[in-house]
């Protein structure tokens, strides 16, 4: 009893002294608009003792000690550290200020590569989650980011989703884009398509643009830079929220997000759901999909272990306009001027809006992150991701839509009006197609089937090849090319802190299949279509129809398909190693390298009957790159890095003319890269400044095709050589708490280096063509190579206000095999398109502590601008000009003024 008594003392004495240790402090985390910020991070210095603030930013924190320092951090602001002790245990409100520092509080595993300002040796800019929740609204995705240097996105042919993005110069097929570390650029030809990602407005808790080389240790295609979208995780503070937001031409979304909060056992989940519907600024290009997400996380008290997994998507469709269409065209169809609205896809068919080009596709992405403390100075982070994207889109099939001046669909007003008078045309005098014409066109010329395919007999046959018995070729249909795929894939890294010294050393591995073929979707009052595609057999009549929804999953093996049906295997097995320095911030240097082979298999169900699968293309590919920053003092830095990359070449430089035989002159592409830079920050002023020089030669190039000739296909492009270099400037001034001015300048100098040769396909991927562009000492085009930006932020009250203005200059028309212009050896060069300057503003209003109202204006000035051209027709003594450009290019207009206006109620 005595025993009992004294071991029931020492515990008593033990539990009291543990509970006054500590230190209860308090405070509430603001913005520069004094608003509150939940799910902000405070963590006591030296400890993993950390919480979140509330709903209204306050927290509560039971301190380990009875004096310390809090470091206060949240994405997109800078970090504050706050000391307490026990006679200051209230530290009233805590104000951040926004900045180039994106903390790891939302980032769940360690597999993520971030650039830290005055620490990473590159270039970088950073994108809060309060810039994208406040500033997207309905505007696409990668918009948001060209208020940052070297950036050029547009919305194409404007359907939801459609848009594209540039990094100095480079398209998207060239830069890397990884979402919580796991690469989403297609393994195939590295293309990747937003319409899949429409959910990241809702989800992203952070973007960090690295231009050029970047930070990334994976070795992915890093040309123009790496793009990291970073999404929420499980959040620890209980709430949530439900925005109702509505725009021009008819836009809709609802979303509602609700977080479980971490219990006592250390579980979390979050969930949000969205839906969107519109009628598209372009006219018939109306959508409509869901956004949905899910995490859920486990990480229990004074464990070494942390889990989280995710599951997010888009499943969408929307009507497109993607068929090239030229200035001339524009104007006949607008009543006044341009019509910037005008699609020559889209019509009514019984009586509803209808339209040839129909993109539809669901892509989940499932990721699994488990981060393990093995002790203080020793990390292991390993994510495992898997995808599996169903969908595609529709097109014509027919030999008539192609040609301008067929019955069926004449492009021009004047033809419209001549086939309209004497009763045989579609085109409306709109522009708009009537498809009800297309319809009883069919059903006109078809005959009854006669053939010795049973089962068809009297039946209306259509066909886009040659054969007798009452097929028809003067038909159109609608079919739908799919690209669905299968990706799976692990990233695991082990991470070593001694002293100044970081090691590293990682493995990513994936796999891919991609399926590709054709299937009808709409027989246009046809009965069936006779298939020629298929070499194993004489044809076959098809009349099973593929619903184009994105929920709708179809066979990938099994089914009837058209013209062509292939498969891509895709391998990766990489390595990489890191060693990095670091002399108590003073000094930062680091050395990176990769290693990785990815193989290429192809299989063709339709095409190669003698040699149906490939051989394995195993080809190796690596990187060195490595710099260094130096802190000349607390406000002053300077920047280095250099790099060569051995990049494997895209799958149709494996397999050229879409064939199954191997490229016996397959080379790597070779990229070079060095870089300067020189940063400024003070409680005031940021300022970055930076300039670049990338050389990239081998580049097999493949582009999808269709232009104002109604020609559809492929292009191919052998040995392009280009050189960018740039200059680069952003700048942030903080003039008050509630005063603020953000720039940036970009200026690049973008060239070819040499000519190179070129390959044709049609739809059918069959060569008709090949030759050489001359395109030497030419400037890059489809990317402006000068664009500047300037806004100011002000807040008075509960009001905030915002107004930014973008200037671009030197954007130049992109090059195709079917212009003229670059076919000749002495040629004008690219065509500099006019110079152009949008105005956006937004208002926020704070209704309450849990309603609040946001509201954007986007080409206040209803600017008419070209976006892109994909033609090079410079003007003559008689040619007929807009704002000094032949009327004759082909090109695609930005929006014209849009709008969209939110209300946010948070619980």
């Amino acid at each position: 009893m005595k025993n009992f008594k004294n071991l029931l003392f020492i515990a008593l004495f033990f539990i009291s002294a543990t509970i006054l240790g500590q230190t209860k402090i308090t405070g509430t985390v603001v913005d520069n608009a004094n608003q509150p910020m939940p799910s902000a991070s405070i963590l006591e210095k030296g400890t993993r003792n950390g919480v979140e603030s509330d709903f209204d930013g306050k927290f509560t924190i039971s301190t380990k000690s009875d004096s310390g320092v809090l470091v206060i951090s949240f994405l997109g602001f800078k970090t504050k550290e706050v000391a307490f002790s026990s006679s200051k245990t209230n530290l009233g409100s805590i104000q951040l200020e926004e900045g180039n520092v994106l903390d790891e509080i939302v980032i769940t595993s360690g597999v993520i590569d971030i650039a830290k300002v005055r620490e990473t040796p590159i270039a970088v800019s950073n994108i809060s989650a309060r810039e994208i929740s406040l500033k997207v609204g309905n505007q696409e995705f990668p918009e948001i980011m060209n208020k940052t240097p070297g950036v050029y996105a547009t919305k194409q042919g404007g359907g939801y989703g459609d848009s594209r993005i540039s990094l100095r110069g480079f398209d998207q097929t060239n830069t890397s884009f990884l979402i919580n570390g796991q690469p989403v650029n297609d393994m195939e030809n590295g293309r990747l398509y937003w319409s899949n990602w429409q959910g990241l407005t809702d989800v992203t808790s952070g973007i960090q643009i690295q231009r050029g080389l970047g930070a990334s240790k994976l070795a992915v295609p890093s040309v123009g830079g790496t793009i990291s979208i970073f999404t929420k995780a499980a959040q620890k503070t209980k709430g949530g929220s439900l925005t109702q937001m509505s725009g021009n031409d008819g836009y809709m979304k609802t979303s509602f997000v609700y977080n479980t909060g971490k219990n006592d056992k250390g579980w979390a989940s979050s969930i949000l759901l969205s839906k969107w519907q519109g009628d598209g600024y372009i006219n018939n290009t109306s959508g409509e999909g869901w956004n949905y997400f899910f995490a859920v996380g486990y990480a229990p008290e004074g464990s070494k272990h942390d889990l989280n997994f995710s599951f997010l998507g888009a499943g969408q469709w929307h009507h497109q306009r993607d068929v090239w269409v030229s200035i001339r065209d524009y104007q006949n169809f607008g009543e006044e001027g341009i019509d910037r609205r005008w699609n020559s896809n889209g019509g009514t068919l019984n009586g509803e809006e209808f339209n040839m080009r129909r993109n539809f596709y669901n892509k989940p992405l499932a990721t699994l992150n488990w981060d393990y403390q093995i002790s203080d100075n020793v990390k292991l982070a390993t994510s495992l991701y898997g995808s599996a994207g169903r969908g595609g889109g529709t097109g014509p099939r027919g030999n008539n839509f192609r040609n301008s001046t067929s019955d069926i669909l004449p492009f021009r007003k004047d033809l419209t009006e001549h086939y309209l008078e004497n009763g045989r045309g579609s085109r409306n005098p709109d522009g708009t197609i009537n498809y009800d014409a297309i319809v009883a066109h069919n059903q006109s010329v078809a005959l009854p089937y006669s053939g010795d395919i049973g089962g068809f007999a009297g039946q209306l046959i259509g066909s886009n090849g040659f054969r007798e018995d009452g097929v028809s070729r003067e038909v159109l249909v609608r079919r739908a090319s799919m690209n669905s795929h299968d990706w799976v894939g692990g990233i695991s890294n082990l991470e070593i802190n001694s002293g100044k010294l970081k090691y590293s050393i990682g493995v990513d591995l994936r796999s891919y299949t991609g399926y590709h073929y054709r299937v009808l979707n709409n027989l246009m009052g046809l009965d069936g279509y006779f298939s020629t595609g298929n070499r194993n057999n004489n044809g076959q009549i098809i009349n099973t129809l593929v619903e184009a929804s994105p929920f709708n999953s179809t066979g990938l093996k099994n089914g009837a398909k058209i013209d062509y049906f292939n498969i891509g295997n895709v391998g990766w097995q990489g390595v990489n190693g890191l060693v990095e320095y670091n002399n108590e911030g003073k000094l930062t240097a680091v050395l990176q390298g990769g290693l990785s082979n990815q193989s290429f298999q192809r299989e063709d169900l339709f095409d190669q009957p003698q040699n149906p699968i490939s051989d394995t293309q195993n080809q190796g590919g690596g990187y060195l790159k490595g710099g260094a920053n130096y802190n000349l003092n607390e406000k002053s830095n300077v920047f280095f890095n250099a790099g060569l990359i051995s990049r494997q070449p895209q799958f149709g430089a494996v397999f050229p003319n879409f064939g199954n035989e191997i490229n016996p002159d397959l080379q790597n592409e070779e990229i070079r890269s060095v870089e300067l830079g020189y940063g400024y920050t003070s409680s005031k002023l940021d300022v970055n400044v930076n300039v670049y020089s990338t050389s990239w030669g081998n580049r097999f190039v493949t582009r999808s095709l269709s232009n104002q000739q109604g020609l559809d296909g492929t292009a191919q492009f052998r040995n392009v050589d280009v050189l960018h270099k740039g200059f680069e400037l952003e700048s942030t001034f903080r003039a008050s708490n509630n005063l603020t001015f953000k720039g940036m300048l970009s200026i690049g100098d973008w060239r070819y280096t040499k000519d190179f040769s070129a390959e044709l396909f049609d739809d059918n991927q069959q060569s008709i063509g090949t030759g050489t562009l001359y395109t030497k000492d030419s400037k890059v085009g489809d990317a402006a190579q000068f664009t500047s930006y300037v806004e100011v932020d002000y807040t008075i009250g509960k009001f905030n206000f915002d107004l930014g203005y973008r200037f671009v200059d030197g954007l130049y028309a992109d090059y195709s095999i079917t212009d003229s212009q670059f076919t000749q050896p002495d040629n004008d060069g690219a065509l500099k398109l006019p110079s152009y300057g949008l105005l956006d503003g937004g208002v926020t209003v704070q209704l309450g502590k849990r309603l609040s109202f946001r509201g954007n204006i986007n080409n206040l000035l209803d600017t008419t601008y070209i976006a892109e051209s994909n033609s090079n027709i410079h003007t003559t003594a008689g040619s007929t000009t807009w704002n000094g450009v032949d009327v004759r290019n082909s090109v695609w207009f930005g929006f014209g003024r849009t709008w969209n206006a939110s209300l946010k109620y948070r619980f």
